[in-house]
């Protein structure tokens, strides 16, 4: 599924991506709307991983759609 799509389905996608990243509160979602690297940003913050392994995660989740 690409970025735009994402961001279309956004309110659709945030519970499979809360189920998924269940640190990820609901303000978190509600700012990244859609954004790749915001979403990588705060996954970096909420799991204390590096910046490759949240780009590496988002885009398996992104596939996995």
């Amino acid at each position: 599924m690409n970025e735009d799509k994402i961001k279309g389905q956004w309110k659709q996608i945030t519970g499979k991506i809360k189920e998924h990243w269940g640190k990820l509160t609901d303000d978190d979602l509600k700012v990244a709307e859609g954004n790749s690297e915001h979403l990588e940003g705060v996954l970096q913050e909420r799991y204390g991983i590096a910046r490759d392994e949240a780009k590496k995660q988002v885009k398996e989740f992104h596939d996995s759609l």
